[in-house]
């Protein structure tokens, strides 16, 4: 069996109450989120703090191939993992019954960061709201060759 190593905080108590940021790819961050996808996605999320007593989402954004969201915990039973895996399972049924026909929506594992004051959820949210504007970039540069960005 191999190990994996973890890449949580080693004795952090992941269900206790404050802020934390999450990304979640899909598999081998392929462009599976379309707008069919995404609007499964966004339903779900929104449902999340209707499911788990103690959990509540501050800030979210979903690109083609990942999604940022800032979840906050108050008094939560669960654990942070808990809530990610359900969303996890509960969403890539409910793609499949839609049509996917892949055999994973999304990666295994996924990343998170403690949010430890208020200028850092700030900055968190600012990032959250620009990714996709950079995504966007990217793909003109890249759809372009020649390294310049076109802006119509």
């Amino acid at each position: 069996m191999k190990y994996r190593k973890s890449i949580r905080l080693k004795g952090f108590d992941y269900g206790q109450n404050g802020a934390y940021f999450v990304t979640i790819c899909t598999d081998f961050k392929k462009d599976l989120i379309g707008q069919k996808e995404k609007l499964i996605l966004q339903e779900e999320l929104n449902q999340l703090p209707s499911r788990f007593k103690g959990v509540s989402l501050d800030y979210f954004a979903i690109m083609r191939n990942h999604l940022h969201v800032i979840f906050l915990f108050n008094e939560s039973p669960l654990s942070l993992s808990k809530v990610v895996q359900a969303f996890k399972s509960i969403t890539t049924l409910k793609l499949k019954r839609q049509g996917f026909k892949g055999e994973r929506f999304w990666q295994r594992n996924y990343y998170e960061h403690v949010i430890r004051g208020s200028k850092e959820l700030e900055k968190i949210r600012e990032y959250i709201q620009n990714n996709p504007l950079a995504l966007e970039l990217k793909f003109e540069r890249d759809k372009n060759r020649s390294g310049k960005v076109y802006f119509a």
